[in-house]
């Protein structure tokens, strides 16, 4: 997990969401580290669930999209619904929407859940730039990031 958690450098103000179907200790440990910078952190959970002070949007389908405003997160951290998810596309799609300009996306679920090379086409179609596979920063699962580009293709 410490491994995992130096991917984050979070500067004060900073905005995080989590987009998960379970909260544990990857989501303890991005708040925490937000929490340090008093940054803020919000989760959309696809399921039931609370969690400490951070804004908690629940989604009660796997064919829905979040809701986010857009530019407003400078990460979206996508952990074990990826996968799970009837439309991905939509999900980046959304991610997109709501993330700054040379923000970061984060895909993070079990080992060969995902194919890699698909994985990471599906990133360049969906217009993010340098999609990377991280495969043994977090015990269990395949990590998969990516940018927003400033002028790259919708990054306007």
């Amino acid at each position: 997990m410490t491994q995992f958690l130096e991917l984050f450098h979070p500067n004060p103000g900073n905005a995080y969401l989590l987009v998960t179907s379970k909260i544990d200790s990857v989501a303890d440990g991005l708040y925490n580290k937000i929490n340090e910078v008093n940054g803020k952190f919000a989760i959309a959970l696809y399921g039931k669930g609370d969690y400490q002070n951070a804004k908690v949007e629940q989604i009660d389908s796997l064919s829905k999209p979040f809701k986010a405003q857009p530019r407003e997160y400078d990460r979206v951290i996508f952990y074990d619904i990826f996968s799970f998810h009837t439309n991905p596309e939509l999900l980046l799609k959304s991610a997109y929407r709501t993330l700054a300009n040379a923000a970061e996306v984060i895909i993070v679920e079990p080992k060969d859940s995902l194919d890699s090379f698909a994985t990471k086409e599906l990133l360049e179609q969906c217009e993010y730039r340098a999609p990377h596979h991280i495969d043994d920063i977090l015990d269990g699962y395949d990590v998969f990031t990516a940018r927003k580009m400033h002028m790259w293709g919708n990054g306007l």
